[in-house]
């Protein structure tokens, strides 16, 4: 029972980190209803702050806090109200979730660029001794876990007393409830949701500069961590409690204690378990938790029906200027085909052969994300699962390696067409955090296993016979892209992709005319999941080995980010998206700034999504072809008052066919 109890005892202090970044979710949730994934990147924001006034430059432990905690992340948190989250109040909640995901990108990396390529080791805690040891009858807390227990004590009794008799505290539970009506009283809801933002943000840096001491060194991988261990208590209370987000916090830092304490040191469940407790723990309480998905629908009755998309440009263009193109287009790609063979170096030879095979794995996110519109942040995960089935089966049964990847691609199809029978029923935010949950236990509790991902040293690929030359594998690389880019387009311009432009409207009147909302999104999504294993497949060829490094849950974030915010609807939009991701690095280097600016530049840019949901190659596209359109002569326009042969002619009310079957 004394065992029991000290390792209760000593779960709590993470427990309470954990609270707090909790309840800062649930504050912005709930007065702005944006899930800020970026949460966790705000909390090594503040500890990086700390350690450079505590550490680098002598401060006092005391100011060096306050303007971390007190200063600092407030300022950060109004910012991002201001300047991005207050224009996306009205916006969809997809615009919002790639917004927090652009910032989850971009901002580790501003700090870690900001901090330097020094090391970050010997973060001072905020207690006057971290190594004091407290004795309560028979149990022990250092001088860390003091501070922690005693500030989150400090925080919660205050957030209590703001919210039941400060003006302010009455005010952000009046926007809570109705933001509209709250206006018509005289409040301005505007200025509520900035102070929620920094009081949010406030408990993020708390938490933040509380956990660094505990790290040996600090890393923003530890701190995206964490973040999910904070969802994971945020969906314990359902997104709405906050007495629920303190709980489920400390529950969660007390498993992971027991867990610690009863597993054998040595064992596997100790070494894969123990840490992915969190990543389980979201799992399952997206699937299983009653009212979770309730709690937070909107109330609005038109809440689940959206405009429908703008066709792509290229669908708007006259026939004479389509052919124009697609001609420029080919003749462009041959000549670049071309040059990569006979002029490149084989440095460069080596860029575009993967930036053929990542824009076949950024396929996958047009289909799930321009088509399905659905995030699925385990786009790296299958095209992980891809690789190490193909290389796996290779290993062990001797096969031939190319269709052995198609064997490959088939496995990671079903896999995510199993993960998207429980996913699919949460939808939207909840469907992103269940892949990002799936990403992370398997990255953590899978990939180490011998039988998944090699264990310590990576499987090897070799390539298909014939394709030893890098030329060829090139040519071969590039047939592949073309065949998975022809597919996506015949899907998009099926039954499927017709479907799914219903349902991305309003899916209760796509059920209305018979549309079967399941079966067409777990078919999206196992599609997805295939292009993206098959991508990964190629990529570890292209190496020699299924490297787990390549599929690390932290790729699959930013593959979406840059897919988005480039063009994620359209095949054009992944080939660029492929292309960017290999040149940008190079660009940079030729500027002489490292090459991590390209997850800021990316990063920041998925933020114009709300505004260019095409993605800005996209935007430009009209752009252009409007002012091709003022100097074309009339019969050659893409406007609706075109005239030429691509001109569709006018449909007269009587011509319009009113469907009386059903579509499944």
């Amino acid at each position: 029972m004394t065992d029991l109890l000290t390792y209760v005892i000593k779960g709590v202090p993470l427990g309470c980190v954990f609270a707090l970044l909790a309840i800062g979710l649930v504050l912005t949730y709930k007065t702005s209803g944006v899930f800020n994934l970026a949460f966790g990147a705000q909390a090594f924001l503040a500890a990086a702050v700390y350690y450079d006034v505590r550490v680098r430059h002598g401060w006092p432990t005391l100011p060096a806090f306050s303007f971390a905690v007190l200063v600092v992340s407030p300022l950060v948190g109004l910012l991002l109200e201001r300047l991005i989250f207050r224009y996306l109040r009205t916006a969809s909640p997809l615009a919002k979730l790639v917004s927090a995901l652009g910032l989850l990108v971009a901002l580790p990396s501003i700090v870690q660029l900001w901090l330097g390529k020094g090391q970050t080791f010997g973060v001072v805690g905020i207690w006057w001794d971290d190594n004091a040891l407290y004795r309560f009858g028979d149990f022990v807390l250092d001088g860390k876990q003091m501070a922690i227990l005693v500030c989150t004590g400090a925080a919660v009794v205050a957030l209590g007393l703001l919210f039941r008799y400060a003006p302010i505290g009455l005010r952000m539970r009046a926007v809570v409830e109705s933001p509209r009506m709250t206006e018509l009283a005289g409040v301005n809801a505007d200025r509520v949701g900035g102070f929620s933002w920094m009081l949010s943000s406030l408990f993020a840096g708390l938490a933040g500069v509380l956990l660094a001491p505990s790290f040996a060194q600090l890393g923003a991988n530890d701190f995206t961590t964490l973040l999910v261990a904070a969802i994971a208590a945020a969906a314990f209370a359902r997104l709405t409690s906050i007495p629920l987000a303190l709980l489920g916090g400390i529950l969660l830092g007390v498993g992971q204690a027991l867990l610690a304490g009863y597993l054998p040191p040595a064992s596997l469940l100790a070494r894969n378990l123990r840490p992915s407790l969190p990543f389980i723990a979201l799992f399952l309480l997206l699937l299983f938790w009653p009212g979770l998905r309730t709690a937070t629908q909107s109330k609005d009755p038109m809440a689940g029906v959206d405009p429908p998309p703008l066709p792509p440009a290229a669908e708007e263009r006259s026939h004479l200027l389509t052919v124009g193109t697609r001609v420029f287009g080919v003749v462009v790609f041959g000549v670049l085909v071309l040059l990569s063979l006979t002029t490149f170096s084989s440095y460069w030879l080596l860029i575009f052969t993967q930036a053929a095979v990542y824009s076949t794995i950024f396929l996958s996110i047009t289909v799930i994300t321009g088509m399905g519109g659905q995030v699925s942040l385990a786009q790296a995960t299958f095209a992980g699962i891809g690789a190490f089935a193909t290389a796996q089966i290779v290993d062990t049964w001797g096969f031939a390696v190319l269709p052995t990847m198609l064997v490959g691609a088939l496995v990671a199809a079903v896999i995510g067409a199993l993960l998207a029978v429980p996913a699919l029923r949460l939808g939207g935010l909840f469907l992103s955090l269940g892949t990002l949950a799936f990403a992370l236990m398997f990255q953590y509790v899978l990939v180490p296993m011998e039988w998944v991902g090699g264990g310590l040293t990576p499987l090897e690929m070799p390539r298909p016979a014939g394709l030893d030359d890098d030329k060829a594998f090139f040519l071969f690389c590039i047939a592949v892209l073309a065949v998975v880019s022809v597919i996506v387009i015949l899907i998009r311009k099926g039954t499927t992709g017709q479907f799914l432009d219903a349902l991305r409207g309003s899916e209760v009147a796509a059920q209305s005319i018979g549309i079967n909302p399941v079966r067409s999104k777990i078919l999206v999504f196992a599609v997805s999941a295939g292009i993206a294993g098959l991508g990964g497949a190629l990529l570890s060829m292209q190496e020699g080995e299924a490297n787990p490094v390549r599929f690390e849950y932290t790729w699959g974030l930013f593959f979406v980010v840059i897919v988005v915010t480039l063009g994620a609807r359209t095949v054009e939009g992944a080939i660029n998206a492929g292309l960017g991701f290999m040149l940008m690095p190079e660009v940079l280097k030729w500027v002489g700034l490292p090459a991590s600016w390209q997850f800021v530049v990316f990063g920041l840019g998925a933020i114009t999504y709300a505004k260019y949901p095409d993605g800005v190659l996209e935007a430009n596209k009209r752009k252009s072809l409007a002012f091709i359109d003022r100097h074309l002569p009339k019969r050659f326009r893409t406007g609706p008052d075109r005239g030429g042969p691509g001109a569709a002619a006018p449909v007269a009310p009587a011509d319009v066919a009113v469907p009386t079957g059903g579509a499944s």
